[in-house]
Parts: structure tokens; sequence; C-alpha cells
């Protein structure tokens, strides 16, 4: 049997990092090409491979009534790499997985490091890889370097799309006022080692959120550049300030919603709340959960500073932004993930227009297999549509309009409808349930 070559993978984030280990989980050998440290972006802070720049958590890992957390079953049952670093590095977070972002990471750089069919290279690509690298896969993610992108738009005709995504702050544990500030999760939720008491919870009275709201709005940002002015926000991400110049009430009723709390301080429900969620397996440090902002790091500090329990907050980093890009996938890939005009070039993560950690992580999952079958000369197979897996594969492969196309994460909307007398709870069920059933047929098959 002649020797098995390499298949390229370049960037080593979520994707680039689950794909090299689908590869070499299926006795391929991988080339991986990660730029940093020889070239930085405006977001990572280390060298390591799947650093998240973003939140720490993975979201949702209820896996009867949860998209996401049925993705998170899924990519466990196909062997990711991801998941099981995950899992091995989670943090309380109530019904939501999430991790110590330090060790995540680091456990992901060890494990690739160390499979002896893993070359990783410290180097940027910065154009089409040159044509004796005839298996890539691209997953370079929302940061992807610009002359690349360049290459890829100048390739296929189209124009990529950009948005921008806002990172959320992080505080220390030890400087938030507890007197004022509590634990609690929703509904006294627990969720993958936790308790049912895994966020900080800071809560407002009518007034002093209003006045909150005027300093929000008035606060200095962060000004755009000639060319960024038009780049879109994505709705999943918006900075909390563009949030609250949609209306007074907008926080109340999206990430400061108080429904399922109550102030053991005062008896009552707050009017309004922020919520902090450990960041790291010491819990000293925590992010406030859906505080992206493009404010000024010195207007951060005065504004925050207004949030009950925060009063002397210290900060461990404070919000930041950065410009993301992705491909128009309905028009440009194919059914594996293929550019239809450079079928030897497969794309992964972020770049696709999938939104999210583990959504990118799953898109790189698939990329592996896929490009693995193709290596070995076996037929590819794509996950059933029933699955999340296959759902997401779907949308950003044909599924959504490319006229319109945005990031998306993982919905119960992308799924395949069932049964129109089923509601309520059972629906997510029964979704699930099919889910997890086509699931066993594929990987049996």
């Amino acid at each position: 049997m002649s020797e098995i070559r390499p298949v390229h993978v370049i960037g080593g984030g979520l994707a680039g990092s689950e794909a090299a280990w689908q590869l070499a989980s299926a006795g391929v050998p991988v080339i991986l090409h990660e730029m940093r440290p020889v070239r930085g972006t405006e977001a990572h802070q280390t060298d390591h491979l799947a650093e998240l720049v973003c939140s720490n958590s993975l979201r949702s890992d209820d896996a009867d009534y949860n998209a996401v957390g049925l993705l998170h079953a899924e990519m466990r049952r196909t062997g990711s790499l991801i998941l099981s670093c995950a899992d091995t590095h989670k943090v309380p977070a109530g019904g939501a997985l999430a991790v110590d972002r330090d060790g995540f990471a680091a456990a992901v750089t060890q494990a690739l490091a160390q499979h002896p069919l893993v070359t990783l290279v410290r180097e940027e690509v910065p154009a089409i890889p040159p044509e004796d690298w005839d298996s890539v896969i691209v997953a370079t993610g929302p940061l992807t370097s610009p002359t690349l992108a360049d290459a890829v738009r100048e390739l296929t005709g189209e124009e990529s799309l950009s948005f921008f995504d806002a990172i959320a702050p992080i505080v220390h544990l030890d400087s938030v006022d507890m007197s004022k500030a509590w634990f609690q999760s929703r509904y006294d939720k627990p969720g993958p080692g936790g308790t049912g008491k895994d966020y900080i919870n800071c809560g407002f009275d009518k007034i002093p959120y209003n006045d909150f709201i005027d300093a929000l709005l008035a606060a200095e940002k962060v000004d755009f550049k000639e060319w960024e002015k038009k780049t879109p926000y994505f709705e999943g991400c918006l900075p909390i300030e563009v949030m609250a110049e949609r209306g007074r009430d907008t926080l109340r009723y999206g990430p400061m919603k108080p429904v399922g709390l109550t102030n053991p301080h005062d008896g009552r429900r707050p009017y309004a709340v922020v919520q902090l969620r450990q960041d790291n397996a010491l819990g000293t440090l925590y992010n406030l959960v859906g505080f992206q902002t493009k404010l000024r790091h010195a207007e951060q500090v005065r504004v925050f500073r207004m949030i009950p329990g925060l009063e002397n907050a210290e900060f461990a980093r404070l919000g930041g932004l950065h410009r993301n890009t992705f491909l128009n996938s309905p028009r440009l890939l194919d059914g594996a993930l293929r550019l239809k005009a450079m079928p030897r070039l497969r794309f992964a993560g972020q770049i696709t227009g999938c939104e999210g950690y583990v959504e990118s992580a799953a898109v790189g999952l698939l990329a592996g297999r896929f490009a693995a079958a193709e290596r070995r000369g076996r037929a590819i197979t794509p996950p059933p549509s029933t699955t999340a897996l296959g759902a997401i594969l779907s949308h950003i492969t044909g599924g959504a309009m490319a006229d319109t196309y945005q990031p998306m994460n993982v919905n119960f909307g992308l799924f395949p409808p069932i049964d129109d007398a089923i509601r309520g709870k059972e629906r997510k069920l029964a979704y699930t349930r099919r889910a997890a059933a086509d699931l066993t047929s594929w990987l049996e098959s």
C-alpha cells in the first residue's frame, strides 16, 4: 500500500485543531500551519492552539432540549478533541459547559503536539497554497490574514462578508462586593460541574438601571476606520452599548433579564441583573456575560463600576473589538465543504459562516472526516440533516439563502421539521431523540 500523503490544515483555532485531530485519528498525516506567534492578531493573547478569545462558555450542555447541547453530545460520540478537552477543564456554569480557557487551550495544544501523525508548523500561509498541496483545509477563522482573504476573494469572484465581534470584560472575584451581589443560577439550575449557584448576580433597581443606561449611551466609543463603517454586526453578539441604543429596556429583555433570580439581600426579584460567569478553574476570574463592548477602556472602567457590587471592581481584561470575515458558503462550497472554484481546498470553522465555538469546531470535525475519507479512497457520506452536525452542514452548504447569508448558531430551526402536533418541550425532545437515532445509523454505516 502506498504511503498516505499528508493533508495540510491552515489555522490552529477550534476548527483547525479539530480537523487535524480527526485526520490523525483516521490514520492520515497532518501538517498543521498556525501563524501565531510569528504573526499575532488583534484578539489572541497566547500562542496556544484553540485559544478562546471571547467567552469561555461553550453554551448549554442540555442534550435533550437544546440544539447546542445536542451538538455537544454528537461531537463526543464522534471523538471530538475539543469536547474531550472541554469536559476535562470545565468550570461551574449553571446549565452551560464553560472551561478554564488556559487549561483547555494547553490541553488541545499538547494533544496535537504529541500525536505522531501531526506536524505543527508555526508560519503564516499568506496566499492560495501551492498545487502540490493537493488536499487543504482552510480553517483560518474570523481573523483570516488579509492577504489570504484577498486571494480567496480573487479566486472566487465573491466579496466576503464581514462583521464585528466584541469581547466581554473579566473581573477579579475578590474585587466583587458580595454584600450586594450573590451566587445563583437562573431557576437554581445546576449544570456540568455546577451547584445551581454558578453565576454572580449584580441586581439593579429601576432608577440605578436607568442611570446606568444613560452613562452607557453617553460613554465614548472606539471610532471606526472609514472602511469599517459599513460592516454590520452579527445580531447574536452585539456590543452592549449598541443594544442599549435600541431602547431603554432592550438590555432588561436581553443579557440583563432578571428572570429566575431572587436577590437574597432583600428577597426581591431585581429590575435588571448583570451576571458574571466563572472564567478559570481557580474561580478567581469572572466575565461579564453578554457585555461585549466597543467602549474605550477608561469608559469601561467608569461605566461598569456603576453596576451594583462592581463599584471597586478590578479588571483582569477589558473589552475589545475585532473584525470578522466569512465566506458566502452556500454559493461557494459544495456539500463536502470543498471550494467549487478549487476543490482541493476545503473550508472549516467560522470562515464558513457558522457562528459559535462549538459550531466552528463541529465544521472542523466534518472537514477532517471528509478529507480523511477522500485520502483513503472512501465515499464521503455527510451526516443526516436530522442531526445537529448535519443541520449545520446543510445550512452552510446550501440550506441558507446565498443572497442574505449571515452567521448562524445551531438551532432547531435548521433541522427538518417533525410532526406539527408535537408542541413545547416535547417537540425539542422529539428533535433530539430523532437526531440521536440517526447519528447512530450514520456512525454504524
